[in-house]
């Protein structure tokens, strides 16, 4: 008996899906680079600028508590949209407010209505490919790092040129705009009738799946306080100029967009679980690397072994509890999306308030104790699913 083969199709929503989550990632991976300029001009402590990315995370965890529920009531295609839109308006009010209310405000928008789509694309794009997800959330991803690279690296040669780090953040405002204009009457798959109407399954997530929460909790932590506070850190501890530490974020943008794709080709050959160590590994190594550079060559290296490894850290840690979640896989997304606004609200805040106190030489020390953590766990992780895979009948 021949068994069937699904084929993967990319049709005109999938690219559109691709087209709006690099749309999230450039917007969300400017606000860093653009918060160099703006806490300059408004002379913010680095506290204060914590509570930019905090914003976020909280507008993150908000969208991760309700967005099925605000999906069924208004439809996805509402979510879409406006979420798409407040992307736009948010850092319109991060880059034009002039008091750190208005731009804390901004942050929160966008983290918020941004979130809902986020969402939406990933459930759609689940649901519109069926058993070949993870190829197309896979390849979104790529396509995610590809426009998360060019944030920081517009910002700083938007500034360079003498047009204004706001330029940059324009862009983005622009793509949205011209997307409103010729797609707005693309279909969003919604949720189907079945599944809509079905009651919430109640059963319990298991024990190893909680593992890999705190997991994804240390490399979202990881990732977010070297996207947040790397540019800080190559300006005050290296010596880089402003302008050069915002662009030479690029690299570990680049590197991660580098690891992402390479990550496609390795899942082919090689375990998730065994290649999320391997990735939590390179982080171990990459950090001291970086951490104790004073010169560009070995901070330019170090970074880009810190973005090859956290690279796949988050996309391998999420299929892994969505797999051993799959029980109950509502319930398995929508905690998996609060780790990560958990994360991102915490830790880098805490990194910046503690570096108002003993300099960001010192506070970056978290980052290196956080990867530490995560490849801790990671390992014992990969000792259970093992351990537990053969000790399961054939």
């Amino acid at each position: 008996m021949t068994t069937g083969v699904v084929r993967f199709t990319r049709d005109v929503f999938t690219w559109f899906a691709y087209g709006m989550l690099a749309y999230f990632s450039y917007m969300l991976a400017a606000i860093s680079p653009i918060m160099v300029f703006v806490a300059a001009e408004l002379d913010m402590s680095y506290t204060v600028r914590g509570l930019h990315l905090s914003a976020f995370a909280l507008g993150m965890i908000l969208a991760g508590l309700t967005a099925d529920r605000a999906a069924r009531r208004l439809t996805r295609r509402v979510l879409w949209w406006g979420g798409g839109t407040g992307m736009a308006v948010g850092i319109v009010l991060l880059i034009a407010g002039r008091a750190a209310g208005v731009t804390i405000l901004g942050s929160l928008i966008m983290g918020l209505l941004g979130s809902y789509m986020l969402v939406m694309i990933q459930s759609t794009l689940s649901d519109h490919h069926g058993p070949r997800r993870a190829m197309a959330l896979t390849e979104a991803n790529v396509a995610a790092s590809g426009s998360a690279m060019l944030a920081p690296l517009l910002v700083s040669q938007f500034e360079v040129l003498g047009t204004g780090f706001r330029v940059a953040a324009l862009v983005g405002v622009a793509v949205w705009v011209l997307t409103v204009a010729f797609m707005f009457r693309t279909t969003i798959p919604e949720v189907k009738k079945s599944t809509a109407e079905t009651p919430r399954p109640a059963g319990r997530l298991p024990r190893i799946f909680w593992t890999y929460w705190w997991v994804v909790v240390l490399v979202v932590a990881v990732e977010w306080c070297t996207l947040f506070w790397g540019a800080e850190y190559l300006e005050r501890v290296v010596g880089f100029t402003r302008v050069d530490a915002a662009s030479a974020m690029t690299i570990f943008l680049f590197a991660m967009l580098f690891g992402r794709f390479l990550g496609t080709l390795l899942t082919r050959f090689i375990a998730p679980s065994r290649l999320l160590t391997l990735a939590a590994g390179l982080v171990v190594v990459g950090f001291p690397i970086f951490y104790l550079s004073r010169s560009p060559v070995p901070a330019f290296i170090g970074l880009f072994m810190l973005g090859l490894g956290i690279a796949n850290l988050f996309p391998l840690t999420l299929a892994q509890t969505t797999t051993v979640g799959a029980v109950n896989s509502d319930r398995a997304s929508a905690r998996t999306s609060l780790a990560s606004g958990l994360a991102i609200l915490v830790t880098p805040q805490v990194l910046g308030s503690l570096a108002d106190q003993i300099g960001i030489q010192g506070s970056f020390l978290i980052v290196g104790g956080l990867a530490l953590g995560a490849f801790a766990l990671v390992l014992w992780c990969d000792f259970s699913t093992r351990r537990l895979t053969q000790t399961q009948p054939a």
